[in-house]
């Protein structure tokens, strides 16, 4: 007896569990070995005509064909994108919803993937690419990529690449653009001493948004100070270390810029610790605008890239690339937006 599952695969029935065909359950029910099961639906030399039809026969009845890796091997198609991401974290799920609405009329499905370690390795890329192309996935969309070269036999997408534009079709937010915007607004409220939480260092977009920071400052006629300047990472972890140090300092900053969402919301609990009022005594401004943003207290003043629209873009050019047609744009630059909430105000207001 046959089963259905969800997500589309058959299976069979072993007493009152469901488990997936497997090529010995095939090989099985057409007499013929494992050998021979792969050689037919590989299509390959040296299976009989009755022989490869017994199997192919088998095969369908059990449902294996179903398989994705059993059907890439008959037609070297799955019908599958893949999203590679570093870490499943607020920007990746954001990324992951964009793309699943861009795909969701189109004849692809969508699997999100992340290796072991890979928020932590780099080329983390590569090995992912080798374990999922040409057998689970026809094209895939990389999420802040730390390297751009690696080399597939499919179409590849980067999102927010580490190292910026490449070869390949890159999608990214104007991250010194946003930056600017951020530290102009504080400046525009009063403030002359404005911390900073820098990104990973790594990574592209966090040295535009420091660029973006300095340039809002030099353009203010405010002499940089380099022990405003903390180093986050991107992480809420990181950032409430560093956002100790700046409250810390013997003349601490009347606001904080953070590099991300996840970093501003931890300098939103140090404060609190501090026993310093937001905005009334410290106004913090983030970037990226996650949902998590709005639903703080007070809600969060951000930086709101359109990350949905990155994966929605991104899905399209790769829909594109597998129908043999290229994107007229190879690179795509998305706009900021400052969002005015509740933690950004006047000095001591």
């Amino acid at each position: 007896m046959s089963n259905v599952f969800e997500n589309g695969f058959h299976g069979v029935q072993s007493g009152t569990m469901t488990r997936r065909t497997t090529i010995h359950d095939v090989a099985r029910a057409a007499g013929v070995s494992v050998a021979t099961v792969s050689k037919a639906v590989n299509g390959r030399y040296g299976v009989a005509g009755d022989t490869a039809s017994r199997v192919m026969a088998a095969a369908e009845e059990l449902g294996y064909e179903s398989s994705l890796v059993a059907s890439s091997m008959r037609s070297r198609r799955t019908g599958v994108i893949g999203v590679l991401v570093p870490a499943f974290e607020p920007f990746s799920a954001e990324i992951l919803k964009g793309v699943g609405t861009a795909l969701r009329d189109s004849p692809y499905d969508l699997v999100a993937y992340s290796g072991s370690n890979s928020s932590t390795s780099t080329g983390w890329e590569r090995r992912s690419l080798q374990r999922l192309s040409g057998t689970l996935i026809d094209a895939a969309i990389m999420v802040t990529p730390t390297v751009v070269s690696a080399s597939a036999d499919i179409p590849i997408v980067a999102i927010d690449p580490h190292t910026g534009r490449a070869d390949l079709p890159t999608v990214e937010s104007d991250s010194f653009g946003g930056a600017l915007q951020a530290t102009r607004y504080l400046i525009e409220l009063g403030h002359r001493r404005i911390g900073f939480l820098a990104g990973r260092p790594d990574l592209r977009s966090a040295g535009l948004r420091e660029a973006g920071y300095r340039r809002a400052l030099s353009d203010a006629g405010i002499l940089f100070d380099p022990a405003l300047v903390q180093d986050g990472r991107y992480e809420e972890y990181a950032a409430r270390s560093a956002a100790t140090t700046l409250l810390s300092l013997p003349d601490p900053p009347t606001a904080v810029f953070a590099a991300n969402d996840l970093s501003a919301l931890g300098v939103l609990d140090v404060a609190t610790g501090f026993g310093l009022r937001v905005p009334a005594d410290l106004s913090v401004v983030g970037f990226d605008d996650i949902p998590e943003a709005s639903r703080a207290a007070p809600a969060l003043t951000t930086i709101r890239q359109p990350m949905g629209r990155l994966g929605a873009i991104a899905a399209e050019m790769i829909v594109g690339l597998l129908g043999g047609d290229p994107p007229a744009q190879t690179h795509v630059l998305l706009a900021t937006q400052l969002v005015a909430r509740a933690t950004a105000a006047p000095p001591g207001r």
